[in-house]
């Protein structure tokens, strides 16, 4: 069996991933009859020794995934992330024209791993994100009451890690993020999935900065969306994700 991860960044301290759309990071409550994950991936790219998940991607996310190679090293990184030491880089497609730049701050209720835990009353935590407008689009499609379709390419930088940030923070600005079958539009949704021959989630993980646990040097970790990804941004004439400057 091919593993589907690959190796974006590995030392004797960290071995950093790409994972595509689809694979869960490690076993979940809600997913009792998966069998692959990325850490069991992972784990073979490592000679077969355990690794840690410093952090999460959702299972519909691709991009980059962070893993420890030693418990020590896992503490340093999950106490920067908590720090807010980490910044973390996404590229999102979404339904409309946002702003060209912005803030959403909205404090967003915790989500439990399992669902026989939803009921109950859950703590509300603040939540942060920064985004930046790279590129537009208007298709001459009607899918819902307008004879054409506007959507746009955002960047993402969440400040916080709440669950499903990005997708429930975009989805409070009235800008959903194409794909989200809990947080988005359905007839978007279904749309480009039928244009394209399959469904998926827009989102991925395409940038992350820290200081490297061990040295202290600054590390910066950058990867392209996948490509079914990219199949989709073909809606966006002239846009290239290589081409975006740093800001």
């Amino acid at each position: 069996m091919s593993n589907p991860l690959t190796v974006l960044y590995r030392d004797d301290y960290l071995l950093v991933v790409h994972k595509p759309a689809g694979l869960l990071v490690h076993r979940s409550p809600i997913d009792r009859h998966e069998t692959e994950f990325a850490l069991q991936y992972a784990r073979a790219l490592n000679d077969g020794q355990h690794v840690y998940p410093v952090h999460r991607l959702d299972r519909p996310t691709s991009g980059i995934l962070v893993f420890a190679r030693g418990s020590d090293t896992a503490r340093t990184l999950g106490m920067a992330m908590m720090a807010g030491e980490v910044t973390k880089t996404y590229l999102a497609m979404v339904r409309g024209w946002p702003p060209e730049q912005g803030e959403i701050d909205y404090p967003l209720r915790e989500e439990p791993e399992d669902r026989r835990l939803k009921g109950g009353e859950q703590p509300v935590r603040d939540a942060l994100t920064h985004y930046r407008t790279l590129a537009t689009t208007e298709i001459p499609v009607e899918i819902e009451k307008y004879p054409t379709s506007r959507y746009a390419v955002v960047e993402l930088r969440p400040k916080t890690g709440r669950k499903h940030q990005l997708r429930r923070h975009m989805k409070h600005i009235n800008h959903p993020i194409i794909g989200d079958a809990n947080h988005g539009r359905g007839r978007h949704n279904r749309y480009f999935a039928e244009r394209f021959g399959q469904g998926r989630l827009m989102l991925a993980a395409t940038g992350m900065a820290f200081r490297h646990p061990a040295s202290g040097e600054p590390l910066t970790i950058s990867a392209p969306p996948e490509e079914s990804f990219l199949e989709v941004l073909s809606i966006f004439p002239g846009f290239d994700v290589q081409d975006q400057p740093e800001k």
